[in-house]
C-alpha cells in the first residue's frame, strides 16, 4: 500500500531545468511554481511513462524476480479518474501487479517528472490524488480487506505515513495478530524527522525495517540513540519494543556502495554489495526500491536471510545500470 505515481521521464535541456529552478540531480515535492512543468515536459520532449511510486516500484521488482505466477503482489493506493490514471492502470497490468486503486475525481493522478540531463535526473513529485487515500472508502471494503487477509507479507514505504496512518495501523495490527510479516521502509530523512510520531506508532508492529544510511542517521538522531554508527543504529532499532514476540525484528540498512548491515535477534551481520564499475551506473534512484523488491521476492518464499539479501543486491545492481526503475525481460538470478 502506498503512493502510486506515474513517472514521466524525458531527456530535457538546461534551459528547462533553469526555468523551473531545478538542480540537475535532486528529489523534491512540487510547489506552485512547478504546476506547468508537468504539461510542458509532455508537450516539449519525448516522454516515457512508467508506473512509479516507491512501494509500487518494489512490488513490480518482486514480481519481476519471481516471474511466475503473475500477480503475486496486490497494491492499494489512490489515483484520479483521468488519462494518467488510465496509463497507470495499464502499466501496472503490464508489470503483472494486481493493483486495486481507490479512484476519486477531486484530485488528479499523482505524477513524478524525471528530468534527465546527461547522467543526472531531477525528480519532481506531485502527490495529488496519492494523498487522498481513505481507509473507510477503500481498505475497509469487504472485497479489498479480503485481499489483505489473503496476503502473507505486507510492505509499505514510509512515504505513506504522510497519507493514511490509520490504514497502515489496520494492516500492521492484522499482520501482528496473525503472525504474518509486516515490512516498513524509513523512506526519507524527512519521514524520520517530521512524521516520527506516526512512524513510532507503527514501529511496534514492524517485523522487517528497511532504510539507507542517511535515513538511519536521521532516525537515530530523532530517537536519541547517540550514535551515527550504522551497525549500532541497526542494533538499537532492532531492540525497540515489539508487539508480536513470536518474531524477532530484522533491521536492514543499506549504505550505497558500502556493505549492507543487518541486525537480527542476537547479532549484526554485514553483506558486501555486488561490485560495479562507476561508469556502468546510469541512475541510482531506483536502487533502494529495487533492493526491497529483490528482498521481498525471496522473503515471501520463506528463503533464508542471506538469500534475501543476495536477491536484493542483485536487483539493485540491475536497476542502477538503467534509467528509471526499469529492468530487462528476465532476471538472471540463482
Amino acid at each position: 500500500m502506498g503512493n502510486p505515481l506515474l513517472d514521466i521521464c524525458a531527456i530535457v535541456d538546461k534551459d528547462f531545468l533553469d526555468k523551473y529552478t531545478l538542480k540537475p540531480n535532486d528529489q523534491i515535492l512540487a510547489e506552485d511554481k512547478h504546476k506547468e512543468l508537468f504539461e510542458e515536459i509532455v508537450k516539449k520532449f519525448k516522454v516515457e511513462y512508467h508506473a512509479g511510486g516507491a512501494t509500487q516500484n518494489s512490488i513490480k521488482i518482486a514480481q519481476w524476480m519471481i516471474q511466475q505466477p503473475h500477480k503475486v503482489g496486490t497494491f492499494f493506493g489512490c489515483i484520479g479518474k483521468d488519462k494518467f490514471g488510465e496509463i497507470l492502470k495499464e502499466k501496472a497490468k503490464e508489470a503483472h501487479i494486481d493493483a486495486h486503486y481507490y479512484e476519486q475525481d477531486e484530485e488528479p493522478t499523482g505524477t513524478c517528472a524525471a528530468c534527465i540531463t546527461a547522467d543526472n535526473r531531477s525528480l519532481v513529485a506531485n502527490l495529488a490524488a496519492a494523498n487522498c487515500y481513505k481507509k473507510e472508502k477503500h481498505l475497509d471494503l469487504e472485497e479489498n480487506w479480503q485481499l489483505v487477509e489473503k496476503a502473507k507479507v505486507y510492505y509499505i514505504a514510509g512515504f505513506f505515513l504522510t497519507v493514511s496512518l490509520e490504514s497502515i495501523l489496520k494492516v500492521a495490527k492484522h499482520a501482528s495478530e496473525n503472525n504474518k510479516l509486516f515490512c516498513l521502509n524509513l523512506s526519507a530523512p524527512f519521514i524520520c524527522q517530521f512524521f516520527k510520531d506516526n512512524l513510532m506508532q507503527v514501529m511496534p508492529y514492524v517485523d522487517v525495517l528497511f532504510g539507507n544510511e542517511t535515513e538511519a542517521t536521521a532516525f537515530a538522531k530523532e530517537q536519541e540513540f547517540e550514535t551515527e554508527d550504522t551497525k549500532e543504529i541497526a542494533k538499537k532499532a532492532q531492540a525497540l519494543p515489539k508487539v508480536n514476540s513470536k518474531r524477532h525484528r530484522i533491521v536492514v540498512l543499506t549504505q550505497g556502495k558500502d556493505e549492507t548491515v543487518i541486525a537480527s535477534s542476537d547479532k549484526v551481520k554485514t553483506f558486501p554489495v555486488l561490485k560495479i564499475d562507476p561508469k556502468d551506473i546510469v541512475d541510482t534512484n531506483g536502487a533502494g526500491d529495487a533492493f526491497v523488491g529483490g528482498f521481498l521476492s525471496e522473503l515471501v518464499q520463506e528463503k533464508p536471510l542471506d538469500q534475501c539479501v543476495k536477491a536484493a543486491h542483485y536487483a539493485a545492481n540491475v536497476i542502477i545500470r538503467r534509467a528509471g526503475c526499469t529492468f530487462p525481460e528476465k532476471p538472471d538470478f540463482k
